[in-house]
């Protein structure tokens, strides 16, 4: 019913086809166009208490008056939430209405949509006009333009955009409570459970009055990602790249073998008390948790490798020091050993959001323009440090030092990725000042705090393989509803009683399985087969 609704609204809207539509001819004069054209472009809105307005702001215009000098192209800038951006975008693309440059972490909904005869293959656009996209090529280079090319048919849905560093998440915990407790920072599973357990004994002494709001471990409703390198930790550092591509449908890795052992470690901590109770209540965007952090209440968490020196004077570590003292602090620790000793840390390789554009876009060369334009070294370099005075310093070493911003200044994201699309991570026009500015690109956070993130989350990483095995039609419209069950099963098993455990979570993964995730994962290990013969691992 949705595929015919989808269709239904996309012939009446359109009159031409997919392909005139997406691959249409265009004259460039100097790299402009002769007559204005006029696109728009979704930017994600994260909701930031005291951020700037997302679509009109001074890194919004830098980008406006770039684009029309140089291309004679006018950007407008639409706000989707970052929190609920995958509903939204199928609504968007639903009712025709999405903008003309979209972007997504979520693959599947594009094939979903590409399936439809919604969304613009690009194959032929980056083909003809690769000599007008000189910055886009050299930036992404192959690799990731052609990341999801099918490899039966050629055709190219959506552009993988680049992660410059690819550290992925970390396990952080309050050094000062170790210092004051006499502990050492655990560097095993077991280290770091009788760590929590002196937290959670020791509550009046790290706490005082506020004993009773102490949160040894904290996770949120996704756990998935939230306990990210515990539950990595489960499975087999060896595994053939076959089992990780045909069990890995779900980007939390919810079918990998050895996962359910993990969850029942944290069931186990948490019937003991030992994490937040409450931590399935609060959903996308609550900041009810970081409040917590911010306050002094968590002694440990994961999360993205830099978390909580993001967002500058309104960082969790910023705010943590006001609020508590000079030395409290969350620190980067590597306490999750796997079978081997070692803390395999499991990284997608160098791809991060898909850009695509849906089939209502008629400037489809435009938008390639545009992510030509923000490719560019200089115009990175600027939507990441901004002007020297307002958000940065230059050091004697040739450092940038990121400083608290404020107003129109303001980025709503670190480094600001939401505007440099085809970057995520610090990446400077020189390498070598990149390399030393890293530790100080966070305002009102210690360099030292920053180093230290840095170096953990590069320990024992294996890097992601492009196993492309074409399109998995078992996967199309399901993302929504497998992510929903996912976390539904994640959150009721860490939270069931011990003695409920086995059956909250069978019955979970039967439910995910016989409601789409079996037949994913057959169709996955039959593409495999089709494509790789009988390897089990990818050059």
């Amino acid at each position: 019913m949705k595929k015919q609704l989808f269709a239904a609204l996309f012939s009446a809207a359109l009159a031409v086809s997919a392909f005139s539509v997406c691959a249409q001819a265009e004259e460039l004069t100097d790299g402009k166009f002769a007559e204005t054209k006029h696109i728009t472009v979704e930017v994600y809105d994260r909701g930031i208490d005291g951020g700037s307005d997302v679509t009109n702001n001074m890194y919004t215009e830098y980008i406006k008056k770039g684009m029309l000098e140089d291309h004679n192209v006018e950007v407008e800038f639409v706000a989707v939430p970052r929190w609920t951006e995958v509903e939204q975008i199928n609504n968007l693309l639903a009712a025709g209405t999405a903008p003309d440059l979209c972007v997504t972490y979520d693959l599947p909904t594009i094939k979903t949509y590409s399936a439809m005869g919604g969304v613009c293959d690009m194959s032929e656009l980056v083909e003809t006009y690769k000599d007008d996209l000189p910055n886009l090529w050299n930036w992404l280079t192959e690799t990731n333009i052609y990341w999801d090319k099918d490899p039966a048919t050629g055709e190219l849905y959506d552009i993988e955009t680049k992660l410059a560093n690819q550290n992925r998440t970390n396990c952080f915990v309050r050094r000062d409570w170790l210092d004051k407790l006499g502990l050492e920072a655990p560097t095993t599973k077991e280290e770091f459970y009788n760590m929590l357990c002196a937290f959670r004994d020791n509550a009046e002494t790290l706490l005082g009055d506020d004993a009773d709001k102490m949160i040894p471990f904290s996770v949120s409703y996704d756990v998935g990602w939230r306990a990210s390198t515990l539950i990595e930790s489960f499975l087999d550092p060896e595994m053939s790249d076959k089992e990780f591509y045909v069990n890995g449908f779900d980007d939390r890795k919810l079918t990998e073998n050895g996962v359910r052992d993990a969850i029942e470690l944290l069931n186990t901590w948490y019937n003991e008390g030992l994490m937040w109770k409450d931590f399935a209540l609060y959903t996308a965007g609550d900041t009810t948790e970081d409040d917590m952090m911010k306050a002094g209440y968590v002694g440990a968490f994961i999360h993205n490798w830099d978390y909580p020196y993001r967002n500058g004077a309104d960082s969790i570590q910023a705010n943590l020091q006001r609020l508590v003292g000079e030395d409290a602090a969350y620190v980067a620790i590597d306490p999750f050993e796997d079978k081997n000793g070692t803390h395999t840390k499991w990284i997608a390789g160098p791809i991060d959001r898909k850009v695509f554009f849906p089939i209502t876009n008629q400037e489809p060369l435009a938008c390639l323009l545009y992510l030509d334009w923000l490719s560019v070294p200089e115009h990175l370099e600027y939507l990441q440090i901004g002007d020297e005075g307002v958000t940065h310093e230059k050091l004697e070493s040739g450092a940038v030092k990121i400083i608290a911003a404020t107003g129109d200044a303001i980025q709503n994201s670190g480094f600001n990725i939401d505007y440099t699309l085809t970057c995520n991570g610090l990446h400077l026009v020189d390498d070598e000042q990149t390399a030393l500015s890293i530790a100080y690109s966070y305002a009102e956070v210690d360099p030292e705090l920053v180093e230290i993130a840095n170096a953990v989350a590069k320990v024992d990483t294996r890097e992601g393989k492009n196993a492309n095995c074409g399109t998995i039609d078992a996967e199309n419209g399901m993302t929504e509803t497998l992510n929903s069950k996912r976390d539904i099963l994640l959150d009721t098993s860490v939270s069931a009683a011990p003695d409920a455990f086995a059956a909250t979570y069978d019955n979970a993964m039967a439910d995910y399985l016989g409601s789409g995730g079996q037949a994913i994962m057959d169709e996955r290990a039959q593409k495999w087969e089709a494509t790789y013969g009988d390897t089990d691992m990818l050059p």
